[in-house]
């Protein structure tokens, strides 16, 4: 029918799609919204103010009807009839609640009278109120800062527990241990006399006192590094981040100067700037690199190794002797002829 209609009028065709196109769009609200702020009822009203009230007038007016329906006032009343007794004013009490809520603040006040001037848009509506009443109560720089701060403290002592481990390792390396125990000795350390009488110490309290002793020798006297080096308050996520515009701003000027001198005015490496080159060329880290004995450091400037060329060379020469060591290891060994007869994708037959 609606075919015909569209025939017999001039134009009556794209009359139809425009009736189709307005009956599949979203219709506008016609009013109010439950479930947003006072619901079916205008929060002025439930107040009883105007929407040109200031903060001192709702204040006020909240203050006067929170008095009257509080649930403690009306506890015990009989319900007599319609918008009476206890549960009545418990459910007043709790829309001037949320009237107050949404007219004290000024944000949510301002959303709130856009709502009214403007009911179609109830998409736009749902958005702001869900957004502001699941948002953090807390402010997020408050809770990055703890987080961080939980972290660095986590990060610290941590540090501190393996490079006790490692400090527990050396002590029982006999290598360590008897170095150690001959310069307590040359210090005196170990050499007291006997305690007698009250002062008299046990065996155990003598020998952790020893232990304590061995092991502040090691700590003074063995440099460690790598992983387990003693820990800097420096190095943890929260100096970190307070000093990254100080170490961005040196690299900056390191990065300058050192342009300036060996690419501009053609100067020749030290063995810093060399050992630097070979770092990079390795993609090793600081502390990686730190960890490395001199003799190997040596061995690097001895080779040239801040030359491309001969870096790749000696890539080489380190991945073919990998490969003759990991020949001539049974583990390797074991591993091939296992992959070579009953490796991945090879199908047997196992008889009972």
């Amino acid at each position: 029918m609606a075919a015909a209609v569209a025939a017999r009028c001039p134009g009556g065709r794209w009359a139809l799609c425009l009736c189709l196109c307005a009956a599949l769009l979203p219709r506008p609200a016609r009013g109010l919204t439950d479930r947003l702020y006072c619901g079916r009822r205008v929060c002025y009203e439930v107040l009883g103010v105007s929407r040109q009230a200031s903060k001192a007038e709702i204040a006020r007016a909240y203050r006067q009807l929170a008095r009257q329906y509080h649930p403690d006032r009306n506890r015990g009343e009989p319900a007599g009839g319609e918008g009476s007794g206890a549960q009545a004013a418990h459910e007043k009490f709790l829309l001037i609640a949320a009237a107050y809520e949404t007219l004290k603040d000024e944000e949510t006040r301002k959303d709130y009278d856009y709502m009214l001037d403007h009911p179609e848009e109830y998409y736009r509506h749902y958005y702001h109120y869900y957004s502001r009443r699941l948002a953090p109560k807390v402010d997020v720089t408050i809770v990055i800062l703890v987080t961080v701060c939980a972290i660095s403290v986590f990060q610290f002592f941590s540090w501190w527990s393996s490079y006790n481990e490692a400090i527990n390792y050396l002590a029982s390396v006999p290598k360590y241990r008897i170095q150690a125990t001959e310069i307590a000795r040359q210090q005196g350390l170990l050499n007291k006399t006997k305690e007698k009488g009250k002062n008299r110490r046990s065996k155990e309290e003598i020998r952790e006192e020893e232990e304590e002793i061995i092991k502040d020798i090691i700590k003074n006297k063995i440099d460690i590094k790598g992983g387990y080096q003693k820990p800097k308050i420096y190095d943890i996520l929260l100096f970190q981040i307070l000093l990254a515009p100080f170490y961005w701003c040196k690299y900056i000027v390191w990065y300058c100067w050192w342009i300036y001198c060996f690419t501009i005015k053609g100067k020749e490496y030290g063995v810093e700037e060399k050992l630097y080159i070979i770092r990079r060329y390795m993609k090793m880290s600081q502390s990686q690199f730190d960890s490395l004995e001199d003799h190997q450091k040596e061995t690097f400037l001895e080779r040239q190794l801040w030359i491309r060329e001969n870096y790749e060379v000696y890539k080489r020469e380190q991945e073919e002797e990998l490969k003759k060591k990991m020949a001539m290891d049974p583990r390797w060994k074991r591993y091939r002829r296992w992959m070579k007869n009953e490796g991945p994708g090879r199908l047997t037959f196992i008889d009972d």
